[in-house]
């Protein structure tokens, strides 16, 4: 047996998880050390958020392994396909061969001998937060039900991991602090019942608290709109350096597929 292949040794891996969060490329990290403990050449992490009508949907912020680029703007609703009906249900799903599952027309890959994938709910404070999606064993094997409790140990791991990054990204920005204990002392007793408000509910918060602030120090509509400007080319910035690092991993992982499992059926 393999030594990636021993549960006591995947197992072990996993608690490095918590130490993969931090930098720019922190939930890029995440994915990567999935797939690495998972054994899997793909390994998606897909976040929470609210879309103007304050409705929860899940898209894919960070991912290992060749995705299509159409992956990373497609956003998935509660119920929606195999990571809606996980978010929905709050229950790891494994699915041996999705040609012959219910999820067959979900499948992005047609000619792909990798059909067996995991998911698994990501949680924070009790609610779900995010989705693992684990796909196309490196053994060329299906996935079985170790491989899915193994996948949600991990996925405990990345919402705390998740936790780590954002109390450390509020605690690195003092205008956030002063944001939230406004929020706080607003309404004392539901920020004690939440630990960490949901990212856009703060994103919010430290975007109103911005603008007031800004109004404060007397700079005016051009200032704020420049401002604004500053954050989406800041923003912009930061998705072409990801979209260029996709491009240079997927002839890799391409490469390592085809030479680690040629002809090899599912």
């Amino acid at each position: 047996m393999a030594a990636t292949e021993n549960p006591l040794l995947r197992l072990k891996q996993s608690a490095g998880l918590l130490e993969e969060n931090g930098g720019e490329d922190g939930l890029q990290r995440l994915a990567e050390a999935t797939a690495r403990i998972m054994d899997s050449e793909r390994c998606s992490l897909m976040l929470c958020s609210e879309n103007e009508h304050s409705q929860l949907r899940w898209r894919v912020c960070a991912s290992f392994g060749p995705l299509p680029e159409r992956a990373y703007l497609e956003e998935v609703s509660a119920g929606e396909g195999i990571a809606g009906r996980v978010a929905a249900s709050g229950d790891a799903l494994l699915v041996a061969d999705i040609d012959r599952s219910e999820f067959a027309s979900c499948a992005r890959r047609a000619n792909d001998p990798g059909k067996s994938l995991l998911s698994a709910p990501v949680r924070h404070a009790g609610a779900v937060i995010g989705v693992l999606n684990v796909s196309a064993h490196r053994a060329g094997r299906v996935f079985d039900i170790d491989d899915l409790r193994l996948l949600e140990v991990v996925s405990l791991l990345v919402g705390k991991a998740i936790q780590i990054r954002q109390l450390q990204g509020l605690l690195n920005s003092r205008f956030a602090q002063l944001a939230l204990l406004e929020l706080a002392e607003k309404d004392l007793g539901q920020a004690l019942a939440s630990p960490l408000p949901n990212p856009d509910q703060v994103a919010r918060i430290i975007a109103r608290s911005f603008y007031k602030e800004m109004n404060r120090v007397g700079l005016g509509p051009r200032q704020i709109v420049n401002a604004a400007s500053e954050i989406i080319e800041q923003l912009s910035g930061s998705l072409v350096r990801h979209s260029r690092r996709l491009e240079r991993e997927a002839p890799d992982a391409a490469d390592a597929a085809v030479a680690g499992s040629p002809l090899r059926p599912v």
